[in-house]
């Protein structure tokens, strides 16, 4: 067995510290990774799941006080009736700016702490009896609903922003982006109704199921959810492309205007992703002090190097 001398163990010295420093920077690159460090909203948003591509949600809102707080507000008043958020303590709330009076006074109405988490008053019982089933708990929807389509905020601001009237469903709304969606428009009276028209293109086949043309697939719906259907052959000259078109109408009798009311529910997503991950902004700069260490420890260690190895060279 070799011995080590102490003139080795100085050989060894600067190996050391530049593989503990690499491996440093591998984890922290991970840890970066997987718990969220980096930016939420940076994944493409393509076509969502109703064939409707994702509008992209405004990730300054995140930083924007003013802004989580109104989606605080408009998540206690909207969604907490029959959502609940069992992972978020109303405490959090001091994250954004509010003070625990505060919350106290205008935002606790289904306890009587401001340490309880924020449940719903809907039983479930009664959430089974009035929509078939429980409505699921919203603590981590901003993560749960990312994908290869967008972000989970990405998919949150188009999905609410997109409702129709259907008069075919039990609750007399549809949406482009969850086609046939089991929850109702809940801010109906801030964006008003509106109808929809569906443009489908698609492959006409005989008994043998042989393509023999086009055909076009037109379905409206106005602004009371009222359906007609329109079929239309394509003539044999022109070579178009299968899929849907999807055109929204205007909204009427809202509240709010188009652009008032985007930028309310770019508010609510903007407290939905907090929610989330209430952390993710202390652990976004903490890393940033890891990686400076790491920079000014890299120097460190190479001027240690340097000093270990002048007498010996």
């Amino acid at each position: 067995m070799t011995r080590l001398t102490p003139l080795m163990v100085l050989k060894l010295v600067p190996k050391f510290v530049a593989t503990f420093v690499a491996r440093m920077a591998t984890l922290t690159a991970a840890f970066c990774t997987v718990f969220g460090l980096t930016a939420l909203g940076s994944l493409p948003a393509h076509a969502s799941g109703g064939g409707v591509p994702l509008d992209r949600f405004p990730t300054e809102k995140l930083n924007d006080q003013t802004a989580l707080q109104n989606g605080a507000k408009l998540f206690v008043n909207h969604c907490l009736n029959c959502h609940g958020a069992a992972l978020m303590r109303y405490n959090r709330l001091t994250d954004i700016g509010l003070t625990e009076e505060q919350i106290r006074q205008n935002l606790l109405f289904t306890t009587d702490k401001v340490g309880e988490p924020m449940k719903t008053a809907l039983s479930a019982a009664d959430a089974k009896a009035w929509f078939g089933a429980q409505p699921p708990d919203l603590s981590v929807i901003a993560r749960a609903r990312a994908s290869e389509q967008g972000s989970g905020p990405d998919w949150l601001y188009s999905y609410l922003r997109n409702y129709y009237r259907d008069s075919t469903r039990a609750t007399g709304w549809n949406n482009a982006v969850f086609p046939n969606v089991g929850m109702p428009h809940v801010f109906w009276e801030l964006q008003g109704a509106r109808g929809a028209r569906f443009e489908e293109i698609k492959a006409a086949k005989d008994d043998k199921g042989v393509a023999t043309g086009f055909v076009k697939v037109t379905v409206n719906f106005d602004e009371k959810g009222l359906r007609t259907e329109t079929s239309e052959d394509l003539a044999h000259g022109e070579h178009p492309h299968e899929g849907m078109t999807v055109t929204l109408g205007k909204p009427v009798g809202g509240k709010l205007s188009v652009p008032e009311y985007d930028n309310a529910i770019a508010d609510l997503v903007a407290y939905l992703t907090f929610m989330a991950d209430p952390s993710a902004k202390t652990r976004t700069h903490l890393g940033v002090w890891v990686l400076l260490f790491l920079a000014i420890f890299t120097v460190i260690a190479w001027r240690l190097n340097a000093a270990y190895w002048k007498d010996i060279k």
